[in-house]
């Protein structure tokens, strides 16, 4: 007779939603993770009364009612709304994502008549330039970006920041990964469409907590130490770590992009007056700042508190001992990928779920639908 009905392997989002719905059906789940908390990446880590968030940003969003309401059912959200700024290479900060504000800043247009001729101008250079080289179609990112926003935009906000995030050039990386270039004619510095954004009142350690309540859960634990132990004690196992090292990496590893984080408490209550600012420039080694008090505390409260905490957060390739963060979703590690996939696809009694299982990145909400199903 198994101890558990359900083994679950990662005290991420995935595994605590599904621990949460498994146990409100009367199962009994066990969460191990090889952490020292649970909640994966959205941990917060509270320093001086201010809830950092130690693996980035993380910002929910969705328009899928019943995912906002089964989060909301657990630890109700505050009204926070994303509108990053861009620190340019030209040393002008620019909104984001790119709106009437953005074109305003850049070009000084004011109307989206002036805003939508400026852009056609810019679009038709660039692709004026590629046909005279003989580009039909836009053969890597750089080509992609100019033929959808311009040369202005590209090199003051794109550029720069995206070689910094992929660790390559970006006449080397692939055009699809900037196949669509959201473009707003209205001053909405609102970074997401969705119809429900927010963060969790008092942290994402919270609805943590909520969803694990009624499951045991063991931190500090390695599956991989002693995996036919694990195997033994549950009905079946809900696999949410790389699934290339759960089948010993018999393919070859797939790789990923990390992001180093230097955290530090500065004697300010309003140091940059923004939960998120991003660097463009390539000479700036860091991608953006993080100063996460105003991802909670909003207008004349900010100040009540007489620090603020900042992270500084630095893309790099990721190695072993590293988290891994983005799957690098080239033709190569898809090709990898789907060979582990094809093992999964035949495995019994192994749920394989979430964003290292499936090497995809997934937002938060994608996640906690898909459990949903799962449980439908």
């Amino acid at each position: 007779m198994k101890q558990y009905d359900f083994l679950i392997v990662g005290a991420g989002l995935y595994g605590s939603v599904f621990s949460h719905l498994a146990t409100k059906r009367g199962k009994k789940c066990l969460v191990i993770d090889k952490r020292n908390h649970a909640g994966g990446n959205i941990y917060c880590e509270n320093i001086d009364g201010i809830n950092v968030h130690k693996y980035g940003a993380h910002i929910f969003h969705t328009s899928d009612k019943e995912v906002w309401d089964f989060v909301n059912s657990i630890v109700p959200f505050n009204r926070y709304t994303n509108s990053p700024v861009a620190q340019a290479p030209d040393g002008n900060l620019y909104n984001l994502p790119f709106n009437m504000n953005t074109f305003y800043q850049m070009w000084g247009v004011k109307t989206p008549e002036e805003a939508h001729a400026k852009l056609e101008e810019q679009r038709k250079e660039a692709i004026s330039k590629m046909r005279v080289a003989g580009v039909t179609e836009p053969q890597n990112l750089e080509e992609q970006a100019l033929a959808l926003i311009g040369k202005d935009i590209y090199h003051q906000l794109i550029k720069g920041y995206t070689e910094k995030q992929w660790g390559r050039k970006c006449t080397e990386l692939p055009a699809f990964i900037i196949r669509r270039l959201p473009v707003r004619l209205t001053f909405d510095n609102n970074y997401f469409n969705d119809s429900y954004q927010g963060i969790p009142i008092g942290g994402y350690n919270k609805l943590i907590d909520g969803l694990l309540e009624g499951s045991d859960v063991m931190l500090e634990t390695d599956f991989f130490e002693n995996r036919d132990k694990w195997r033994c004690m549950a009905e079946q196992i809900v696999f949410t770590g790389k699934i290339d090292e759960y089948y010993d990496y018999r393919f070859g590893k797939l790789e990923y992009r990390t992001v180093r984080f230097e955290t530090e408490t500065l004697d300010s209550p309003n140091w940059q007056g923004n939960a998120v600012v991003n660097y463009t420039s390539a000479d700036v080694p860091f991608t953006r700042i993080i100063e996460h008090k105003h991802f909670e505390t909003f207008g004349n409260a900010v100040y009540d508190n007489p620090l603020t905490v900042i992270s500084r957060e630095y893309s790099t390739e990721w190695t072993d001992g590293m988290e891994p963060f983005y799957p690098v979703n080239d033709a190569r590690n898809q090709e990898v990928y789907a060979k582990y996939k094809e093992l999964a696809d035949h495995e019994v009694n192994v749920i394989f779920g979430g964003r290292l299982a499936e090497y995809k990145y997934y937002d938060m909400a994608p996640i906690i639908s898909q459990v949903l199903k799962l449980f439908r």
